[in-house]
């Protein structure tokens, strides 16, 4: 068995609306082989993974899937769960996979995620254990586990971090990783949020390093006539030794620059105590600080935008004797609790046996092997940091006033939003003015202690972040997605054109680009999900229209969590056969996807006129705004009987109905991409554009706006039925790539007063050889004359095939062979349509690259000027 392929999609996806991960199998003739048919498979497979019997699979009884190994099940069945069971061993609950056959041996499997790296890594221990069973091979399982364990902790978030994006999701608010390690972005656009760890978007940089540096904070602090240790930093051993007379033991050496407690070396009670700890910490710090020891209790205030929102007692991690055991064996045993991890990655962290420790076992006359006597207690740090193997008790009640003032006056004198204050004194219930100190004050604190004390109540301070980044702006930016066959990129571009209308500066991605406020930054094919990432990380946006195609869905899912509104123009034959979209219903569950992914309380857009669009009505939870060109569509009547919205047409106007409520929005002769009530197909457009903004509650007379002033031009709505002329001749470019497209442009062609009707026709050579055929006996039903060109981009077709099969499906009209030429470049093809054509002729070329063809046209308008002008 092997790994042919692999997609992550790391947002909601055809698959599932969670983020997960698809494994292509090639099972080598082993398709339709059960395992209970390979020899001990099953026996060894149980061993080496009891994990396995906790899974209850599709039967949902105790060990459902241990039954469906002993019936007989299949080999990527049985990865999908290898998987899961890996994942759930190194503390990651997830559940959600499944596994299809796509045909013979090929199997895919798809299971969530939390982390890539370490999905990835059990995708590919899953697959080297089956093969190993199946080849009767050893299986080195502790190695390649603790190797899985090792890529979690490179990637693992922190508690801090993901206590903040859980609280962020649970206020609504989306989120948004940025790169790999710990930064995210919460909302979107400009009201967006940076966090990593508990440094947030309004941190400041050199409040940062203020506290970051101990010796200048206490500097600082002084300045603000706050309570701190006495202290300066040291430059040898000597120096250490006057400057340790000159304060009196017992003393502290700690780094000048350094975090999490590391290279504390806390209550050095005499010199050679002293030399022995400045020789440990030279060899790794450069800076080091010499200051007097303050005995007392250890805490941590938690400063939040001024506010004192949490605080802990911090104890020293210690352990007590049992008259048998070493210290070593008992620390061991410490860390065996569940709730100790490595790092920040459990509530609690392993305590490290290194030269610090053992340095400060030497000086209480300890060792590693030590027996400790029954009940002595030993603290194993001076300092209590969490980081280090300490542990907390909630003390958030019992802080006095007086505190609470010294406190914030730190976190104002340092300038952090959010900070962590080291604060040693004997109560907190009492002045720390007189015998206390702040130790150290902490950007970027860790909140792990708040959320989860040992002992007290928990602090939600994540959740205070979050309100305080959020305080007076909104959560969210208006997000609509539009999606469907035909339509969608006028639809999207009329939306955006309504909301900008309406005062907002919207981020727009469509198949020629993306836009902000207006303006391209980046053309080509945008309709995917990291063309949409570019909207919402831009800080100036502050409502996105996004264009988003059945392409990047399949490949990548969507780049955003939840819309507002998520439009379907429609959805009919195209691209059929590719990705594994064979049907118009496989189609129909591909863009079902945009209207799944809309709030509760969004909207989405349904085409009531398309039955593919009324089919996925059942799989949306949103509120739904159905638009007709029939007032009397039952879907429609039957949607505003129960409280939506109807957008249909009645008597030549576009009408909104809500319940009893009828509005008469506009008539359709006024909206500008109508040309008069020609085009007839963007009628449809501009009613699910108004539908679009009236799910956002734009005004009415700020949509009637946005429709009467958008047209059919370059610079509205590029590619889209753009009108030219040259010599009296009338020249079209339209994107139509797809029988449906060509059906409406040639209907408002028709309505058109013209002579002769000239077609420059290509297709995209993806597309079926039947789908193909169609478009040409169309072209031949319609046109006077026609010149069939083909795309640059050939999409696997030989030179010449394209043009051949819509010549054929040409002439199945019985079309008159003598008046269609082949021309197979573009731009030569409406070179030679320009020079064929006539006054009161029409030019339609359904295009591949627009740009090409509009400097040809206004060549030979400048042309056609000056000659008129000789």
């Amino acid at each position: 068995m092997k790994t042919v392929n692999l997609k992550v999609f790391q947002g909601r996806n055809i698959y599932s609306h969670k983020k997960c991960i698809r494994l292509d199998l090639d099972l080598e003739g082993y398709g339709e082989v059960p395992s209970k048919d390979i020899y001990s498979f099953n026996d060894t497979l149980i061993n080496m993974l009891p994990e396995l019997s906790k899974h209850r699979c599709g039967i949902d009884e105790e060990k459902g899937f241990i039954k469906r190994l002993t019936e007989g099940t299949y080999l990527a069945h049985i990865t999908e769960h290898i998987i899961i069971a890996l994942h759930n061993m190194i503390g990651i609950e997830i559940s959600y996979g499944k596994s299809r056959e796509i045909s013979g041996d090929n199997y895919y499997v798809i299971h969530e995620y939390l982390y890539k790296n370490t999905a990835i890594e059990a995708g590919n221990m899953a697959v080297d254990i089956i093969n190993s069973l199946i080849n009767k091979e050893i299986f080195d399982f502790d190695l390649r586990f603790s190797r899985l364990k090792e890529t979690l902790m490179g990637e693992q978030l922190g508690v801090s971090t993901i206590n903040i994006c859980n609280e962020a999701k649970s206020r609504g608010i989306p989120i948004l990783r940025i790169g790999e390690n710990s930064m995210f972005q919460l909302g979107y656009g400009k009201y967006s949020r940076m966090i990593q760890a508990t440094l947030g978007s309004d941190t400041s940089a050199i409040a940062v390093d203020i506290a970051q540096d101990k010796l200048l904070t206490k500097e600082i602090l002084e300045l603000h006539c706050l309570p701190v240790a006495k202290g300066m930093k040291i430059s040898s051993e000597l120096d250490a030794i006057l400057c340790a007379k000159d304060i009196g033991y017992p003393v502290v050496l700690k780094p000048q620059f350094g975090n999490q407690g590391k290279g504390v070396i806390a209550n050095i009670k005499k010199e050679e105590e002293l030399v022995a700890a400045y020789k440990l910490l030279i060899k790794d710090y450069k800076d080091i600080i010499l200051e007097k020891y303050i005995s007392g209790r250890d805490y941590r205030v938690c400063s939040i935008y001024g506010d004192i929102v949490a605080v802990s007692e911090r104890i020293p991690p210690y352990i007590l004797g049992d008259g048998i055991s070493s210290i070593k064996s008992l620390i061991e045993n410490l860390n065996e609790d569940s709730r100790r991890g490595e790092g920040h990655e459990k509530e609690l962290t392993k305590i490290k046996i290194d030269d610090t420790l053992i340095t400060y076992l030497n000086q209480r006359k300890y060792s590693l092997d030590t027996i400790l006597p029954k009940k002595e207690k030993l603290n194993l740090k001076d300092n209590a940091n969490l980081s280090t193997g300490g542990f907390a008790i909630d003390c958030t009640d019992l802080i006095c006033e007086e505190n609470v003032e010294i406190c914030k006056r730190t976190a104002s004198a340092i300038g952090l939003d959010i900070c962590g204050i080291d604060l040693r004194c004997e109560d907190i219930s009492k002045s720390a003015d007189t015998k206390g100190a702040i130790i150290e004050v902490n950007a970027a604190p860790g909140i792990r202690m708040h959320h989860n004390p040992c002992m007290g109540t928990k602090r939600n301070v994540a959740g205070n972040i979050v309100d305080k980044l959020f305080k007076g702006i909104p959560r969210n930016i208006p997000l609509v997605a539009v999606t469907g066959t035909n339509g969608k990129t006028t639809t999207t571009r009329l939306t955006a054109h309504i909301l900008s209308i309406a005062g907002h500066t919207v981020g727009m991605t469509t198949t020629s680009g993306i836009y902000i406020d207006g303006k391209c930054i980046f053309k080509g094919d945008t309709t995917g999900p990291k063309s949409a990432l570019t909207v919402l990380t831009n800080k100036n946006v502050d409502a996105a229209v996004l264009e988003t195609a059945r392409g990047g869905i399949i490949r990548e899912g969507l780049a955003y969590d939840l819309a507002d509104v998520g439009v379907i123009t429609n959805i009919t034959e195209d691209h059929l056969g590719i990705d594994g979209v064979d049907t118009i219903e496989d189609l129909a569950k591909v863009k079902a996807l945009v209207g799944e992914a809309v709030k509760e309380d969004g909207y989405v857009v349904i085409n009531g006129d398309n039955d593919m669009s009324i089919s996925i009505l059942h799989r949306l939870k949103s509120n739904i705004i159905i638009f007709s060109k029939d007032k009397d569509n039952k879907v429609m009547q039957s949607n505003i009987r129960k409280g939506g919205y109807g957008v249909y047409v009645d008597g030549g106007n576009i009408i909104i109905q809500k319940n009893s409520n009828i509005e008469k929005l506009i008539d359709i002769k006024s909206v500008g991409i109508t040309m008069n009530g020609i085009l007839k197909y963007n009628i449809e457009n501009a009613m699910a554009a108004s539908a679009a903004a009236v799910g956002l509650g734009v005004d009415y007379d700020i949509i009637r706006q946005g429709l009467k002033s958008f047209y059919c031009n370059k610079e509205q709505n590029p590619g889209r039925f753009n009108m030219y002329f040259v010599n009296n001749t009338m020249v079209v470019l339209d994107y139509g790539h797809n029988i449906e497209g060509y059906k409406c442009v040639i209907d408002g062609l028709n309505h058109i007063k013209h002579n002769k009707l000239i077609g420059v026709i290509g297709v995209p050579g993806d597309r079926p050889d039947s789908h193909i055929l169609e478009i040409g006996k169309c072209a031949g039903e319609n046109f006077d004359y026609i010149f069939i060109k083909e795309d640059m981009d050939k999409r696997g077709r030989a030179k010449g095939e394209i043009a051949d099969l819509l010549e054929k499906g040409v002439l199945t009209a019985k079309f008159p062979s003598t008046n269609i030429k082949k021309v197979l470049v573009e731009t030569e093809a409406l070179k030679a349509a320009l020079d064929f054509a006539r006054p009161e002729d029409i030019v339609i070329v359904f295009f591949e690259k627009q740009e090409p063809l509009i400097d040809i046209i206004e060549r030979k308008i400048k042309k056609t000027q000056l000659l008129a002008k000789v």
